[in-house]
């Protein structure tokens, strides 16, 4: 039976409290959890209409008996970046007090629980997955937020940290799908990516930020890390971004596509019950987060594209212009590398030193941070 939970954050003063509803579904004895949520980056909406849809489709599969897994739906991530609107126009990637990144350091607790473990874990997978569990839900419910930012982290990674799998709905600016995960959990995402028609699938280890989907992952990559020579480590947890094309792209149709792609989803993965679908293509394949080139500009002005997203890209392409009206004078920008243009800058004001553009190239030439800000 579908439940309902309400989950208080701290008030950052008297009579401003929020909440973040999560909408449960499944049978009273789960063989396992997913998680989903939306608009962790409050002004990103498509997933928020994806997770409405969902919701529907899962209480009428609920009373169809076909859920196998608990599935937890979270709709609105982010109540407070919801609610940051200055002159008409939302703000919801950057928590206005602060100016952190409302999807950015999240807890990372590998170290402290390993410390702790360590005498205790063994040859057996399932026994040091349900420990690990145990502790990291343990860890989580004993600390004490300090604000607002702190409280809404804690409530989101307390709802999923004990979930097999954590698909996280955000969406970019002006773009065609695509997702980003890690090489080890790509085999088990592969048939996501070709079920939701990405263009491009990142993949990453660890690209620095520690963002919510991989505070998850790289809690067993850590723990695989340092106890994988002596105790059996499971990947207790794997975690995806799908980006739902662009900011503008909230419809009924992709909305329901996209739906109807996790659907299909967790049935291959046995979260759901029912017939699996003939594959569709992997229209892109995965390549390394580290070899995405973000295009910048090396001068202000009007930004004139001339390269769309979905386009691949020979290296030295043109992929913008940009016109300065005052002294008529027009800078080419292009990409250095080869690749697939995924998303592009909604902006049509350069300034300089923008990142206007990002291209999925298939060799690694960063490193460290690989994020956005």
């Amino acid at each position: 039976m579908q439940r309902h939970q309400i989950h208080p954050l701290l008030a950052p003063v008297p009579g401003t409290e929020r909440l973040i509803h999560s909408f449960h579904y499944g049978p009273a004895q789960p063989r396992g959890k997913i998680y989903i949520q939306a608009s962790l980056h409050a002004d990103e909406l498509p997933g928020m209409l994806v997770a409405w849809h969902l919701k529907q489709r899962l209480a009428e599969l609920e009373v169809a008996g076909r859920l196998l897994f608990e599935i937890v739906v979270v709709p609105v991530a982010n109540p407070a970046g919801l609610e940051q609107v200055l002159m008409d126009i939302p703000l919801g990637r950057y928590e206005l007090q602060s100016g952190q990144n409302f999807n950015r350091n999240f807890l990372d607790l590998s170290t402290q629980i390993g410390d702790e473990l360590e005498g205790q874990l063994s040859d057996d997978p399932a026994q040091n997955l349900q420990l690990i569990r145990r502790r990291l839900r343990e860890l989580l419910s004993a600390q004490v937020p300090t604000t607002q930012l702190h409280s809404q982290r804690l409530t989101l990674q307390t709802l999923a940290c004990d979930a097999d799998m954590v698909l996280d709905l955000h969406c970019d600016y002006e773009a065609v799908p695509h997702l980003y995960t890690t090489p080890e959990a790509w085999p088990q995402v592969e048939p996501l990516a070709r079920h939701l028609g990405a263009q491009a699938s990142l993949l990453a280890t660890d690209s620095g930020g520690l963002s919510f989907d991989e505070c998850f992952t790289l809690l067993w990559w850590q723990l695989q890390q340092r106890f994988g020579h002596c105790y059996a480590i499971p990947q207790g947890s794997f975690s995806v971004t799908l980006e739902l094309r662009g900011l503008a792209d909230v419809n009924h149709s992709h909305a329901g596509h996209d739906c109807q792609a996790l659907i299909d989803y967790l049935i291959d993965f046995g979260a759901i019950d029912g017939e699996s679908v003939p594959l569709p293509p992997l229209l892109y394949p995965a390549t390394p987060l580290a070899g995405v080139e973000p295009v910048a500009t090396p001068a202000g002005g009007l930004l004139v594209f001339n390269a769309r997203p979905g386009e691949y890209l020979c290296a030295g392409q043109l992929i913008a212009e940009i016109i300065d009206p005052i002294s008529d004078k027009l800078t080419p920008v292009y990409c250095a590398s080869a690749g697939l243009l995924y998303a592009r800058s909604q902006r049509r004001m350069a300034t300089a030193g923008m990142v206007i553009a990002h291209v999925a190239g298939r060799e690694a030439y960063r490193s460290g941070y690989l994020l956005s800000p």
